[in-house]
């Protein structure tokens, strides 16, 4: 398996895994401190002079792992689309 040992998949893996990463401290904060969170959000929203629409939802186990993996599904992908993408360019050279 030479795949599992390149250099591209460890930058795929870091990449996802950092997003995963974020994702999981958001998370975490939406457990811990929802309204300050809410106040950061409404606040962000009003510098940008968008009228906040969003609330966030009560905490939810099942939903925090699911955006912790969905996220490092596509980091990943993401990562490898771009180095892929970074090889096609540079073999056009």
């Amino acid at each position: 398996m030479k795949f599992c040992k390149s250099k591209e998949n460890k930058l795929a893996l870091t990449v996802g895994l950092f997003m995963a990463a974020v994702h999981a401290i958001w998370a975490l904060m939406v457990a811990v401190i929802p309204n300050a969170l809410q106040s950061f959000l409404d606040w962000i929203f009003n510098i940008h002079f968008i009228v906040p629409i969003w609330n966030l939802t009560a905490f939810n186990i099942v939903n925090a792992l699911m955006l912790v993996i969905v996220t490092f599904i596509i980091g990943y992908l993401a990562a490898l689309l771009f180095i892929w993408l970074l090889k096609v360019l540079k073999a056009k050279k």
